[in-house]
């Protein structure tokens, strides 16, 4: 999810099933395409690696920790996935060896980037209350997207640092990204406001303006708390009971789905609530003859509502991209549309 709507917010979405097929190998004829699809799937393997280095709260609001995201994400794409429109080869990490423009914004000049880096390193890597943490994100994601360290890359930089300098508050359970993603316009609109130069005496004592970097906290931290009530609604395990159970009555009524039937909801929310269980009793709780409740494990296992390690290992619940639809509603819209042809 972060990866999906990281790439949407920079103009490059990839369709969930495009994703999807990344994650099995399976890449598009179609260069623009395939190219999104190794972007996406560099962003997931990114962020897998930097969460596990997350070990330290104030490491993650880090500098440093902001170039090894960036040195991460496009550590693992080609020269030729790195190039931009004008020609430029991003390397991983490095810090921008020429001033640049962005819009209206003008950035530091290139060679005062390590001066403007420690000194956010002073003001912000460092321990904070929990109550204090998720107003400290916030200014990093601005100060840090406001010194542009890069050439290229800096928003997707600077929300997998975000991501893993909010995980003492989301454990994972909600993505940041999401939230800018469906207010895009806002997001950008809020960070530009916050590089304006301070407006009078009462606005802050830096050269930025004050009240327009806690507007942008003010929406930052709304939004995280919209994010997060969205997914507690999705894990919500009554509602999930009743979606998994809305999920196999469809299907039970197709042709495409013959083998499905309502005694697989009670297993299925067992696995989902308490974890994988042994295939005997994943059986036993169907209700079902042995034969019966085989056939039906046997599709659950094909269309991946359940998955295992090996042919005879425990099963656990999985959640394929053509169920989200139904029991995850509006995680991703997207999925439930056809992918254009590629």
């Amino acid at each position: 999810m972060n990866s999906y709507y990281s790439n949407l917010i920079e103009g490059q979405g990839t369709h969930p099933a495009y994703i999807d097929r990344a994650l099995r190998h399976d890449f598009s004829a179609t260069p623009d395409i395939a190219q999104r699809q190794r972007i996406a799937l560099a962003h997931i393997d990114a962020e897998k690696e930097l969460e596990a280095q997350a070990t330290d709260e104030t490491m993650t609001l880090s500098a440093s920790f902001l170039l090894r995201a960036h040195a991460s994400l496009y550590g693992r794409l080609s020269a030729d996935d790195r190039r931009t429109t004008d020609g430029n080869v991003v390397e991983p990490g490095l810090l921008r060896q020429q001033d640049v423009a962005v819009g209206r914004h003008q950035p530091p000049t290139w060679c005062s980037l390590p001066k403007f880096l420690e000194r956010a390193d002073t003001i912000y890597a460092r321990r904070v209350a929990l109550d204090a943490r998720i107003y400290t994100v916030a200014a990093v994601h601005h100060r840090m997207t406001w010194v542009h360290p890069f050439g290229d890359g800096n928003g997707r930089a600077c929300r997998l640092q975000t991501h893993c300098a909010l995980l003492p508050l989301s454990g994972g359970l909600w993505s940041v990204s999401r939230g800018l993603a469906r207010q895009r316009a806002r997001y950008y609109e809020l960070l530009s406001n916050a590089d304006m130069p301070r407006q009078g005496d009462l606005d802050g004592r830096g050269d930025l303006s004050e009240r327009m970097l806690r507007a942008w906290c003010r929406f930052f931290i709304e939004l995280c708390g919209d994010q997060a009530r969205f997914m507690g609604d999705m894990l919500d395990l009554r509602l999930l009971r009743e979606r998994i159970a809305a999920l196999v009555l469809i299907r039970s009524q197709s042709t495409a789905h013959s083998d499905y039937r309502r005694e697989a909801i009670l297993p299925l929310h067992h696995v989902l609530a308490a974890g994988p269980v042994s295939r005997a009793d994943f059986t036993q709780m169907s209700g079902l003859a042995e034969r019966t409740a085989r056939k039906l494990m046997s599709r659950l296992l094909a269309d991946g509502l359940l998955v295992a390690d090996n042919p005879k290992g425990e099963v656990g619940i999985g959640f394929p991209l053509d169920s989200l639809s139904i029991l995850f509603p509006n995680l991703y819209p997207e999925a439930a549309t056809t992918p254009p042809p590629g």
